[in-house]
C-alpha cells in the first residue's frame, strides 16, 4: 500500500510540473518556428466598419483569389463574431524580400472590375472599411506616427506611434473613390537561439502593412509577375469609377527586419494601445468612493441600527409608555410573499446565472487563458459557462421560490430556463434577420442557431431542472419573525420614496464607480479594438459588487423605516439602477463617439445595448436583493419580539 501511495506521489509530482511548463504560454497556442525560406500562410479575417457595425468576408469584395479557396474550421465565438477566416493568393516566405510582385492576371491582361464591383467598391470604401488580414496568428497592423504635445525641440526627435487594426480599404478624396491596390508588407522576426551546427529559426513577431494607391498606368510589370513601384511624389493613385468598369493591378511588396521582440510577448504591440493611468485614476477614484461610503453606510446605520435595538429591547414598561415607530412595526408584514413570486425567484436564478459566468471568466482571463492570440475563446467561455452556470441559477431559484411559498417547482424550473435566455435569443433572433438581409458575416449561419438551441435546451435547461429542484427540497430561507395573518396598511409614502426616484439614487455611485471601464469596453465592442485590461476589469467588479450591495442596505433600510414593507421586488429594481445608466451612457456613446447613420446598424446598436443593459440589470438587482435579505434577516433576528 505505502508503495502504491509513493507511486501515486510520483504521478502527481510529474502532472503538476507538466502542467507548470504547459502554462508558460497562453493554452491552445504553441509558437511555430521557421526556417529560411519557409512559407508563411496569409489569411484574410473579415471586413469591418464601426460606421456600418457589419462584417464581411474577405471575398465578398473582387479581391484576387487562390486557386482553391479553404476555409478554416471555427469555434463559436469566432463564428458570433463574424469572422471568417480564409486563405488568400499572397506568397510569403520567411526572410524573402519581395519588391513588387502582381497578385493575380498577368501584367499585360490587368484585373476588369464591372459596374457592379466598382460599385461595391465604392461603397465600402464610402463606410470606412478595414480589412483585417493575419500571418502566423498575428493580426496585421498600420503604423499611425504623430507629434504629441511636447516641447518644440523634442518635437524634431520624437514621433509617437499608435497601431490601428487592420487597413483602409480605401480613401475618398471629394466625391473621387480611391482603392488601396499595393500592399507592403512589413514582417518583424525574432531569431532563436539554436546550437551551432543548427539551422536558425524564426519566429514571426509583429505584422505590418502599409496600403497605397498606385494607378495601373504608374506599375511598370514586366512578363515575370515583377513589377516596379513608381516615385512617391510622381504616381497618382487608383480611381475606382462606380459608373463605369474599372482596370487595375493587385500588387504587393514583403519586407523582414529582425526584432528584439520575444515571442511571448508580441501582442503588446496591440494590447498597449489604450492608456493604462486612466485605469489607474479610475480605480483610486473607486475605492475611495466606495470606502467613503462604506464609512458613512457603517456610521449611520450601525448607530442607528444600535439605538433601535436597543429601544426596542429595553423592558417592557418603558416600552408600553413609547410609542412603537420605525421598522420594528412591520415585523409582522416584513416576510410577506410578493405577488409573482414564480418570476421574481426566476429572474434571481438568470441573474445568479450571470453573476457566476462573468466572475468566472474575467478571473480566468486577468490570468491570461482568454488572450485575444486565441481568437473567440472569450465569446465561447462564456456562452458555455452560462449553459452549465444553471445548476446554480435553479439551486438559488428553487430555494427562494420556496421560501416564498411556492408548490408549482416544475413551473417555476422552466420559467427559470427559458424567461430570461427566451428574451435574449428572440432579440438576437431578429437582429440577425437584419443582418442576413444584408449579406453580412456577422449573420449566425441556421446550423449554429441550431447548435444554440440544443446546447440550451440540452445542457442549460435539464441543469436548471436539476438544481431547482435540489433548490426545491433544501430547507427554506429561515425567517426570524412570523406573518401576520391580516396584511398592515402601509401610511402614505413621502415623494422621495418613489421607485423611480430610488432608481435614480440608488444607480450614481455604482455608474460612477465603473464607466470609464465601460468606455474601453464600448471601444472594444463597437470600434474593433482588443480589450485584454481584465485585471482592472475584475477590481471594478468587486467594487461594483460592494457599492450595490451597500447602497441597496441603505435603500431598504429607509424603506422599512417608513412602514413600507413591500421591498422584495422593489429592491430588485432599485438596486438595477445602474443599468438606468448605462442605457443613458450608450446613448451619449452613440451620438457623440460613433459616426453610425443608417437604418440597419442603428438597430444592431440599439438592440444589443438593450440586451447588454438588462444583463447588468438583472446582475446588480441580484447582488443588491440578496444582500438586502441578508441585512433584513439579520436585524429582525437581533430584536425581541413578543
Amino acid at each position: 500500500l505505502s508503495f502504491l501511495q509513493e507511486r501515486l506521489r510520483y504521478v502527481l509530482v510529474l502532472l503538476l510540473l507538466l502542467q507548470g511548463i504547459d502554462s508558460f504560454y497562453v493554452p491552445g497556442v504553441a509558437p511555430i518556428n521557421f526556417h529560411h525560406n519557409d512559407p508563411v500562410e496569409i489569411k484574410a479575417v473579415k471586413l469591418t466598419s464601426s460606421r456600418t457595425q457589419l462584417p464581411y468576408e474577405y471575398y465578398s469584395l473582387p479581391f484576387c483569389q487562390p486557386t482553391k479557396i479553404t476555409y478554416k474550421a471555427e469555434n463559436l465565438g469566432e463564428v458570433l463574431r463574424g469572422d471568417r477566416i480564409v486563405n488568400t493568393p499572397f506568397q510569403v516566405s520567411m526572410n524573402m524580400e519581395k519588391k513588387c510582385e502582381v497578385l493575380c492576371n498577368l501584367p499585360n491582361k490587368p484585373v476588369t472590375l464591372t459596374v457592379e464591383q466598382s460599385k461595391l467598391i465604392a461603397e465600402r470604401i464610402r463606410e470606412d472599411y478595414y480589412v483585417h488580414l493575419i500571418a502566423d496568428n498575428l493580426p496585421v497592423a498600420t503604423r499611425l506616427e504623430f507629434y504629441s504635445n511636447r516641447e518644440e525641440e523634442e518635437k524634431k526627435k520624437e514621433k509617437d506611434v499608435q497601431f490601428e487594426h487592420g487597413y483602409r480599404l480605401g480613401f475618398m478624396d471629394g466625391n473621387k473613390f480611391y482603392l488601396h491596390n499595393h500592399l507592403s508588407f512589413i514582417l518583424y522576426y525574432h531569431r532563436e537561439d539554436v546550437e551551432e551546427n543548427q539551422e536558425p529559426t524564426y519566429r514571426v513577431v509583429r505584422f505590418e502593412v502599409i496600403p497605397q494607391s498606385i494607378k495601373l498606368e504608374d506599375l511598370k510589370a514586366d512578363e515575370k509577375s515583377m513589377c516596379t513601384l513608381p516615385e512617391a511624389t510622381g504616381s497618382s493613385p487608383q480611381e475606382i469609377d462606380p459608373s463605369k468598369e474599372n482596370q487595375l493591378l493587385f500588387t504587393y511588396s514583403v519586407h523582414w527586419e529582425e526584432s528584439d521582440i520575444k515571442w511571448a510577448s508580441r501582442w503588446d504591440t496591440y494590447l498597449t494601445m489604450s492608456d493604462v493611468q486612466i485605469h489607474w485614476f479610475s480605480i483610486i477614484n473607486s475605492v475611495v468612493v466606495v470606502f467613503f461610503l462604506s464609512g458613512i453606510l457603517s456610521m449611520i446605520i450601525i448607530r442607528t441600527l444600535r439605538k433601535d435595538i436597543a429601544n426596542y429591547n429595553k423592558e417592557d414598561d418603558i416600552e408600553d409608555t413609547m410609542e412603537e415607530s420605525g421598522w420594528k412595526l412591520v415585523h409582522g408584514d416584513v416576510f410577506r410573499p410578493p405577488q409573482y413570486p414564480m418570476i421574481l425567484s426566476s429572474l434571481l436564478g438568470s441573474g445568479i446565472q450571470l453573476f457566476c459566468m462573468i466572475l468566472i471568466v474575467i478571473f480566468v482571463a486577468m490570468l491570461g487563458m482568454l488572450s485575444p492570440s486565441s481568437r473567440g475563446a472569450l465569446m465561447t467561455t462564456a456562452c458555455f459557462l452560462f449553459m452549465f452556470m444553471g445548476v446554480f441559477g435553479g439551486f438559488f431559484a428553487g430555494r427562494l421560490y420556496r421560501t416564498l411559498k411556492g408548490h408549482r417547482w416544475k413551473k417555476g424550473a422552466f420559467c427559470t430556463a427559458t424567461l430570461y435566455p427566451g428574451v435574449v435569443f428572440g432579440i438576437c433572433f431578429v437582429l440577425n434577420c437584419f443582418i442576413w438581409g444584408k449579406h453580412s458575416s456577422g449573420a449566425v449561419p441556421f446550423p449554429t442557431m441550431v447548435a444554440l438551441l440544443c446546447m440550451w435546451f440540452g445542457i442549460s435547461l435539464p441543469l436548471v431542472y436539476l438544481g431547482y429542484y435540489f433548490g426545491f427540497r433544501k430547507q427554506p430561507y429561515d425567517n426570524p419573525v412570523r406573518t401576520n395573518q391580516i396584511p398592515r396598511q402601509i401610511p402614505e409614502q413621502r415623494w422621495y420614496m418613489n421607485k423611480f426616484v430610488g432608481i435614480l439614487m440608488a444607480g450614481i455611485l455604482p455608474f460612477g464607480a465603473m464607466f470609464i471601464e465601460l468606455f474601453f469596453i464600448f471601444s472594444a465592442i463597437w470600434e474593433n479594438q482588443f480589450y485584454y485590461l481584465f485585471g482592472f476589469l475584475f477590481l471594478v467588479f468587486i467594487i461594483l459588487v460592494v457599492s450595490c450591495s451597500q447602497i441597496s442596505i441603505v435603500m431598504v433600510y429607509f424603506q422599512l423605516c417608513a412602514e413600507d414593507y413591500r421591498w422584495w421586488w422593489r429592491t430588485f429594481l432599485v438596486s438595477g439602477g445602474s443599468a438606468f445608466y448605462v442605457l443613458i451612457y450608450a446613448i451619449f456613446y452613440f451620438v457623440n463617439k460613433l459616426d453610425i447613420v443608417e437604418f440597419i446598424p442603428s438597430l444592431l446598436y440599439f438592440g444589443y445595448t438593450a440586451l447588454m443593459v438588462l444583463s447588468f440589470w438583472l446582475l446588480t438587482g441580484t447582488i443588491g436583493f440578496y444582500a438586502a435579505y441578508m441585512f433584513v434577516r439579520k436585524i429582525y433576528a437581533a430584536v425581541k419580539i413578543d
